[in-house]
This record gives C-alpha cells, structure tokens and sequence, in this order.
C-alpha cells in the first residue's frame, strides 16, 4: 500500500495507504492544505514587514463514518512567533489565504467547514 510520488521537484514522496510507514493520502490532504496556507502566510506577513520567527501548523479533521470518508470539518492550529506583529495581523494573514489565495482550500468541497485557532507568541 505504500506508493512513491514525484511532483515538478523531482524529489520523491511515500504515501502510505494504510498509513503506516507515511501520511496516508487523507492526511496528504491535510498537510497540503496546511503548508499551503503557510506559504501563503508567509508572504502576507512579509509584506507586512513581520519579521516571522516561527510558524507551525498542526491539521485536524473529522470525516464520514460512512464511504466515501470525506471530510467534513477540518481544524487549523497555528502556532506563531513574529516581532512586532498584533493578533489582528496574523488573523488577517490567515484569513486571506483560507478566504482567497489558498488553492488548496479552494480546491475542497466547499461545505467542509474550515475553522482556525491561533497562539501569538512573543
């Protein structure tokens, strides 16, 4: 059940069926749709001139009992350390790439209820 991926990188990737030796390919999911609100952090709190220290996302969902196991809600956990930023920066950040910019997101059904927690750290 474990499967190599290469994307446009070249670089090889395992995606675990029965996730155990990797991320299966929900939880591909899931971190797909994590590092690509990440990306998009990053380049608003950057134009906003934060200097982002560290930034760390934990993903969560909760899916059908019944087939197809989709998602039906998913909860992002950002955990972030930035000089000078205000929490209405960061929330600001994060809501335009889950509202906007994020592709990933944008490419889920749209009923998945999508909602965030956020720790500002000093």
């Amino acid at each position: 059940m474990e499967f190599a991926a290469e994307g446009a990188g070249k670089v090889a990737v395992t995606i675990d069926g029965d996730n155990a030796a990797a991320p299966g390919p929900m939880e591909m999911l899931l971190l797909s749709l994590a590092a690509c609100t990440g990306a998009d952090m990053i380049i608003i709190l950057k134009k906003k001139r934060l200097d982002l220290k560290e930034l760390v996302i934990e993903a969560d969902g909760v899916r059908r009992e019944e087939e197809p196991q989709r998602y039906l809600s998913i909860v992002l956990r950002y955990r972030v350390s930035a000089t000078g930023a205000t929490e209405s920066a960061v929330r600001q950040a994060i809501d335009l790439s889950i509202e906007k910019y994020c592709s990933v997101r944008h490419s889920l059904a749209p009923d998945i209820s999508i909602t965030y927690e956020l720790a500002l750290q000093a």
